[in-house]
């Protein structure tokens, strides 16, 4: 593949990642119901002109962020945060294929934390990185497939962490450009290590250890009110994770709101059931999350939106995270 044209279809991919996920934070929250999806749009449109022309990406994020800026939000809310993972297609896609289950979610006002095609080429980068640093070791010459007979084991480890440190590098630049604030990708190194003592992470297949870890840290680093795992009907590496290794995971965590889907082509009413007992445990966990955050402000409802501040009210703004709620979280930064 021609470097240029790989690097450009990177940038592409984190583009689309950074805009994403602008907007799943602010459309749960917009007082006029399609202005961000209108936000959306003209984004994609500025995006496209200025990959055609090969004009500067940095430019026309900044200029996407005008218009989200101007989407007109009500963020005191306590909106059940939902986070989504399981099999990589069917938790990335928006449509018929996973019951359009991110608007379903919106619909039932919760707001979705999506997963980005970004976390998984570091999750790709993350497992040539281990895989090579136990090919060093080897005392026979190592000419498989991914051995590494003939190459340079070194200097691959060091292309590996120029490619992981490049990467989220230009996710940073490009978040700040569009105003994603305090997003962070998360640490592979991070998900391995809490998801070890449940699921081997020698073991591969779909998104492996990552859908254990990405539960565990819902839990115990306040992400999000419930995590939800879709997976297409029959996909053996995310069901048997769901349905064996998470029941261990929700043992030393009971406090979690985990729910197990499956697509196939006649569910989408009995899919949508199932998710909607488990968002009701999520909307009562995001309701005292917010009263007590409210508590610990010694605020009224009505008294909250007059002390914030103007920069505060922003579609942009994201403050320092405390809590899962995002409504939670902008009472915890009032002063």
């Amino acid at each position: 593949m021609n470097p240029r044209f790989f690097v450009q279809v990177v940038k592409a991919l984190v583009a689309g990642d950074v805009l994403n996920a602008l907007s799943y934070r602010i459309r749960p929250y917009e007082v006029r119901p399609g202005a961000t999806d209108e936000a959306i749009e003209f984004s994609k449109k500025i995006l496209c002109e200025a990959f055609r022309a090969g004009r500067s990406i940095i430019k026309a994020l900044r200029r996407c962020r005008h218009q989200f800026e101007s989407v007109q939000v009500d963020w005191l809310q306590a909106k059940p945060k939902v986070m989504i993972i399981g099999e990589f297609w069917a938790m990335t896609t928006e449509g018929d294929g996973n019951h359009h289950l991110q608007r379903f979610l919106e619909a039932q006002g919760a707001e979705v934390e999506i997963q980005l095609v970004t976390s998984w080429l570091l999750y790709l980068i993350w497992q040539n990185q281990r895989d090579t640093r136990r090919r060093l070791d080897l005392r026979q010459e190592d000419a498989v497939g991914k051995g590494l007979a003939g190459r340079n084991g070194i200097r691959l480890l060091r292309q590996l962490w120029i490619a992981e440190r490049l990467l989220r590098l230009m996710f940073r630049i490009f978040a700040g450009a569009i105003g994603l604030q305090r997003y962070h990708l998360p640490d592979m190194e991070e998900l391995a290590t809490v998801a070890q003592p449940f699921y081997d992470v020698e073991l591969r297949g779909g998104e492996g250890h990552m859908e254990v870890g990405k539960l565990i840290q819902a839990v115990t680093q306040h992400k999000a009110h419930m995590v939800l795992s879709v997976k297409p009907f029959g996909c053996m590496p995310s069901s048997g994770v769901s349905d064996g290794i998470q029941s261990a995971v929700l043992h030393r965590y009971p406090q979690a709101v985990f729910c197990p889907v499956e697509t196939s082509g006649d569910g989408e009413v009995s899919f949508q059931s199932r998710v909607l007992m488990y968002l009701f445990k999520a909307r009562r966990k995001a309701k005292e999350e917010f009263e007590a955050a409210l508590r610990r402000r010694r605020l009224g409802l009505d008294d909250a939106p007059r002390r914030m501040r103007r920069l505060q009210k922003r579609a942009t703004y994201y403050p320092v995270h405390v809590v899962a709620g995002s409504g939670a979280n902008r009472v915890c930064a009032l002063r």
